[in-house]
């Protein structure tokens, strides 16, 4: 293990294997670092892995009494400056996608592609909003639990209902309402991941990776814009939760690879992707 410390507050991550580009393994709110636990030794076999936690997240210190998406950002830019990594390709759950964007924008070229795992990159739907609003307030608990009813409903999964349960189920109301309003903050400002992806100039190779839900319209939606927009893919994964890299690690890791081999022309010598 190794850390940093970022306005005086230690930061903990995981640094293991070796060849570029680095991969940055980013959670989401309210999830620590375990979340990657079965994914990253598949993929570190390719690449080096950092593999962090965030700020008040895990193993890491909170740095004061709040803090923001901005400070997660100057998180990230430290853990990869510690790290002495030159070319960084971030490896986002969720809405850490939305740091990955925003390390693409301040570091240009060091940040040569971006992997965005089961993101909602579409336009919100009213009744996420809803949530994320009630997050906010004084029903942080009923909306949280209500996001946990979703996440596993029909899953059969012990490391899904157990990381779900027991990893996003200790973080307390502070954190919730904090993620609730960072993540309605990013989407007001910019209408969708897909809407800010666009944005960047020059455009960076994106995959999107997901698993949920089971909508054809909402696959649809990102091939469509994929066809006009050739710097992004969108691959479904036959898996049955919001966290399909506790359930299909091995072949997660093998399009990310085959992802970072097309898109970047990287060729590990002497090493090659586990088969499913």
């Amino acid at each position: 293990m190794a850390e940093t410390r970022v306005n005086g507050a230690r930061i903990r991550y995981d640094d293991v294997g070796q060849g570029e580009p680095t991969l940055l393994f980013i959670p989401g709110w309210c999830t620590s670092r375990e979340v990657f636990r079965k994914l990253v030794p598949w993929c570190s076999m390719l690449h080096r892995a950092l593999v962090v936690d965030l700020p008040g997240h895990g193993e890491s210190q909170q740095p004061g009494p709040d803090f923001d998406n901005t400070a997660v950002v100057d998180t990230l830019r430290a853990v990869i400056d510690a790290s002495g990594a030159r070319q960084v390709v971030p490896v986002a759950l969720s809405h850490g996608g939305w740091w990955a964007l925003e390390l693409r924008r301040q570091l240009g070229s060091r940040i040569p592609a971006l992997v965005l795992l089961d993101w909602l990159v579409l336009e919100p739907p009213p009744p996420f909003l809803q949530t994320v609003q009630a997050l906010q307030s004084s029903q942080w608990r009923q909306a949280r639990d209500g996001l946990f009813s979703l996440w596993l409903q029909g899953v059969g999964s012990p490391d899904v209902v157990r990381f779900v349960r027991d990893d996003m189920g200790s973080f307390g109301e502070d954190m919730w309402k904090r993620a609730g309003r960072e993540i309605e903050k990013v989407y007001t400002r910019y209408g969708s991941p897909l809407e800010a992806l666009a944005t960047l100039s020059p455009p960076v190779p994106t995959l999107h990776l997901y698993a949920q839900p089971e909508d054809s319209a909402w696959l649809e939606s990102q091939r469509s814009f994929a066809s006009s927009h050739p710097w992004f893919q969108v691959q479904k994964l036959p898996a049955r939760s919001h966290f399909p890299l506790l359930e299909l690690p091995e072949e997660m890791a093998v399009r990310l690879g085959r992802f970072l081999e097309s898109a970047l022309g990287t060729h590990p010598a002497g090493l090659a992707p586990p088969t499913t």
